[in-house]
């Protein structure tokens, strides 16, 4: 999909029945991910239809990774939800995109049935990223306006920039008025996760309006949410949220 700036939107898109399935996947990761991938063939085992995509400078979609921001890849999600997904969708979102999820139900309320958030990182480059650095790392920062970070899950450092932290707080939701949605929330978190703290996650349910949202805590559960008991869990959400055919 072409964007008016140049960027180029890679997507997959499974045509099926509604509500569809919508995917945003995390921080660094992209629609070929084990959840994203699973995601897929229960869509298809349901006949569901269902849409997954790379946000700006990931995975296979054009644009640098370094120039991205909140801003811009919400803006990405918003162009998928219009221009790709069809009907109602059940936005199923992982980590920084549970963020995205909330920031769709925000910005579509009527185009959602319903959320699905896996190990939510909302607000995370203010609330979690920068007061988690060690002082000498926000140093680099400040100065040079972009550290590169370590990654987890890829042998490459991944750069970490001053805007994307700064952009960012124009986006942050665990602060003032509620999300305006009143639809089903699912929200699942590990309370072994060694990203998003258990205590980050349960503020959320006080920033969406519904009075639908339920929070199971993993016990054991990391941040990836990725084994086979996990995904199982997800499945059994969806078939309340989607039902079955």
């Amino acid at each position: 999909m072409d964007l008016e700036d140049g960027v180029r939107l890679a997507y997959r898109h499974r045509p099926g029945r509604g509500p569809g399935l919508l995917f945003c996947c995390g921080f660094h990761s992209d629609m070929n991910g084990n959840k994203a991938t699973y995601l897929d063939r229960y869509a298809a085992g349901q006949g569901l239809s269902y849409t997954r995509f790379d946000y700006q400078g990931h995975g296979a979609s054009t644009g640098r990774f370094a120039d991205g921001t909140i801003g811009i890849w919400f803006g990405d999600a918003l162009s998928v939800l219009d221009r790709v997904a069809q009907g109602p969708q059940v936005i199923v979102g992982s980590s920084m995109g549970a963020w995205m999820a909330l920031l769709l139900a925000r910005a579509r309320p009527e185009r959602v049935a319903g959320l699905v958030l896996l190990a939510p990182a909302p607000d995370f480059p203010t609330r979690l990223m920068l007061p988690s650095m060690p002082e000498e790392v926000r140093a680099v920062l400040y100065r040079d306006g972009v550290w590169d970070r370590p990654s987890e899950y890829a042998d490459e450092d991944y750069p970490i920039t001053l805007n994307l932290i700064e952009e960012s707080e124009r986006h942050n939701l665990l602060q003032g008025d509620p999300v305006p949605f009143d639809g089903p929330v699912r929200i699942i978190h590990g309370d072994s996760d060694e990203v998003v703290p258990l205590d980050h996650v349960l503020k959320i349910p006080a920033q969406v309006r519904s009075a639908d949202i339920v929070t199971a805590i993993v016990k054991g559960g990391d941040h990836r949410l990725s084994t086979e008991a996990d995904l199982r869990r997800l499945s059994a959400v969806l078939d309340e949220l989607v039902g079955r055919d």
